[in-house]
């Protein structure tokens, strides 16, 4: 527990909870097989706004529970390593519980024609806490916490089911209203829960949870039924079985109040301004066009980067699954305001309360809130229309890209691109409904996604309080979860008291350690000073080279190896590692300490193999979808530490891509990246100093700070 949490040796397949540790009983199988079966569904539609607008959302991804199979089969691994795989990828997409089992004529309901499947995935996913009766979100969620565990099993169920179909065998999802099977019965069968006179519970969450189930021909080894009166031994839950979250971390939790994180953000010190200097009346709108993964997809990388990006969001079959469903929730991101503005939202506090309690009921991980200043607003859309600012404030969700399956990865394998869109799809939901119930309030509001934002969103964490930005460069950093996010952005008019920047000493600490530049694979972090670009004190990344490297990736899906390495990569947790608890709170509480520490920790991190591969957490497959069919891929990235690597800003020197070099609103035809000018583009780049000094001598904004406006030469 000094070095490493017992949970470090706890598989991913395995889960949260410890369901290895309840007494199991085969003949409860027997008498489940041989009871007849229900007669039909007994969903019942929500009837409050908050349910209905869920219930909108599972309806959006219900229509991703069948579908396509790959006309060829992956070559996938013996039953038991499918089993792995599959239980993995749910508790990796963040259910309570999951289970396999053999699907029993009995499971089929009597009004449904039953299909070939003959193995069953099955998962629970508990509802959230409740809000405090005095919090507005009381009412909100009251009788809408079921819809919402059903609409987040639906997202799982249809992501896990699309990723079977695309190893080539059939899989169908399943959930309440749109079911074939008995769930309540696989639940039980998949050793999950256990009868009741009130129905199917479960030995760790009650019956507050929603189950899906994903029926396949997809041979797994099943898991074994409960006994009837297996139970956990209080002692050793307490202390966490083998690994588990342990019950003291629970209740550490449930402690807080509901608008607050399980991490304790309230303890960083808050600042007026941020930690990076901004002369917000530098910065520049860029368009959307400028973005450099709308850069590849225009061909402006080269023709190998244009063809890769079209398909790099789908090599992996689990990321397969994931964008359909993400993707349908594009056209739901705009909606009709009410006509009738709902009483008692005119209070920006107990509005701020009620949003962050509504957002992590639905899932988020951290929440902060800020006005958004202009130059965080995108200039133009990609047809050229320009935008307008159209809404004041921004409540900023971070979505925790899964420490364990990081843990388990070298950060640019072929699971590397599923952990982005497994915070891109989340957040998504996330903000998706929360704009829609608040557009149902007479409110103003929109979700800013991936997959299309208004906004650019790292000013925006920045400006929320949730972190600061860090040497990886166009990355801001959490004193919690580190880099190891995606974010969304919920717009609104909704009046709402904002947050301050914060400050944990990541200036000094990242000033100080070179991990993410040295364990970079193409040198796309800088090991230099920070420098003013485009109105930002920054370490400026090279992101055409970060870009095109992750999207052209021969070895693996994706890249995120920096947020892999970054020795703020970690759990802080009851159950975390004492060396990762000691070092959070002296970093957040005995700032002075820095000089001393910072050296000591960045040298522990390293020779205590902190950024290494963790083979007991690697769960997936190493699969490439080429062509609609998965293929086993003709390497794979497998790299750990290099800690003798030699650090130098000479060896590697950055690109840079200010305003007056990007593509103007509206280009549809490539414009051409070239790195050598943009290397040579550093003798223009202002120093700090140098920029604060040009503003004190009354200094004019350098012209590089001034995007073009329309197509022309360069």
């Amino acid at each position: 527990m000094l070095i490493r949490d017992a949970g470090h040796r706890r598989p991913v397949e395995w889960g949260s909870y410890p369901l290895e540790a309840l007494e199991k009983d085969p003949l409860v199988a027997v008498a489940e097989a041989e009871t007849a079966p229900l007669s039909s569904d007994r969903y019942a539609a929500p009837s409050t706004p908050l349910g209905q607008v869920t219930a909108q959302y599972t309806d959006h991804f219900r229509q991703f529970c069948d579908g396509e199979v790959a006309v060829v089969r992956a070559p996938v691994g013996d039953a038991q390593r499918c089993s792995a795989e599959v239980k993995g990828a749910i508790y990796y997409l963040d259910a309570s519980h999951a289970g396999i089992c053999r699907v029993p004529p009995s499971a089929w309901l009597a009004d449904k024609v039953s299909v070939s499947h003959d193995y069953a995935a099955v998962l629970l996913v508990a509802y959230g806490r409740a809000p405090e009766t005095d919090n507005l979100a009381y009412g909100w969620l009251d009788g809408a916490s079921h819809e919402i565990a059903r609409m987040r099993a639906c997202e799982i169920a249809v992501s896990v089911a699309g990723h079977i179909r695309q190893l080539g065998f059939a899989a169908r999802a399943h959930l309440d209203g749109d079911t074939l099977v008995d769930l309540d019965r696989l639940s039980v069968l998949a050793g999950l829960t256990q009868r009741t006179p009130a129905g199917v519970a479960s030995a760790f969450v009650g019956n507050r949870f929603a189950i899906a189930a994903i029926t396949t021909e997809y041979p797994m080894a099943v898991d074994t039924a409960l006994a009837a009166q297996a139970s956990v031994t209080s002692w050793r839950y307490w202390l966490g079985i083998g690994g588990a979250t342990s019950g003291r971390e629970r209740n550490r939790r449930l402690r807080r109040a509901t608008h607050l994180s399980r991490y304790p953000m309230e303890q960083v010190k808050r600042v007026d301004r941020p930690t990076t200097l901004i002369f917000d009346d530098e910065v520049p709108r860029v368009p959307k066009r400028a973005n450099f993964f709308a850069r590849a997809a225009f061909g402006d990388l080269g023709s190998k980067a244009q063809q890769e990006v079209r398909r790099f969001a789908y090599k992996h079959p689990l990321t397969a699954g994931m964008m359909f469903p993400l993707r349908c929730l594009v056209p739901h991101q705009d909606g009709k305001v009410s006509a009738h503005r709902t009483n008692g939202l005119d209070d920006p506090v107990a509005n701020s309360l009620a949003v962050r309690s509504l957002s992590y009921h639905l899932g988020a991980d951290l929440v902060g809130i800020c006005e958004i200043p202009d130059y965080a607003w995108y200039s133009h859309h990609l047809d050229g229309s320009e935008i307008v600012p159209y809404h004041k404030y921004a409540v900023v969700m971070l979505i925790d890209q899964g420490f364990e399956t990081m843990e388990g990865a070298s950060g640019d394998d072929w699971i590397s691109g599923c952990q982005s869109m497994r915070g891109y799809i989340r957040g998504a939901e996330i903000a998706g409904i929360m704009a829609e119930f608040l557009r149902g309030q007479g409110v103003p509001a929109r979700p800013q996604t991936n997959a299309d934002s208004d906004v650019l969103q790292i000013p925006l964490v920045l400006l929320a309080g949730l972190g600061e930005l860090s040497r990886i460069g166009e990355l801001v950093l959490n004193p919690y979860v580190g880099p190891r996010f995606k974010s969304v952005v919920l717009t609104t008019d909704l009046p709402l008291a904002v947050d301050r920047p914060i400050d944990f000493g990541l200036q000094y600490f990242c000033n100080h350690c070179m991990k993410c530049a040295r364990e970079c694979p193409v040198n796309a972090i800088p090991f230099g000073p920070k420098v003013m670009f485009n109105g930002y004190e920054i370490w400026k990344p090279d992101v055409e080279r970060c870009t095109s490297y992750r999207v052209t990736n021969q070895k693996g899906s994706a890249c995120g190896r920096c947020m892999k390495t970054c020795p703020w990569n970690r759990v802080v947790s009851a159950d975390g590692s004492l060396i990762h608890r000691l070092g959070t709170w002296l970093g957040v509480n005995a700032r002075w300490l820095e000089p001393l520490l910072v050296p000591i920790l960045v040298f522990l991190d390293d020779r205590l193999g902190f950024g290494k591969r963790n083979p007991i957490k690697r769960w997936w497959m190493d699969l490439e979808v080429v062509d609609g069919v998965c293929r086993t891929p003709k390497a794979t990235n497998e790299r750990d530490l290099d800690i003798r690597k030699r650090v130098s800003a000479e060896k590697t020197p950055v690109g840079y891509y200010p305003a007056n070099v990007m593509p103007p609103p509206g280009s549809q035809e490539p414009f051409k990246a070239n790195h050598k000018n943009a290397i040579a583009r550093a003798a223009e780049v202002e120093t700090v100093p140098g920029a604060v000094a040009r503003r004190e001598a009354g200094g004019s904004t350098p012209e590089h700070y001034i995007p073009i406006r329309q197509v022309e030469g360069r």
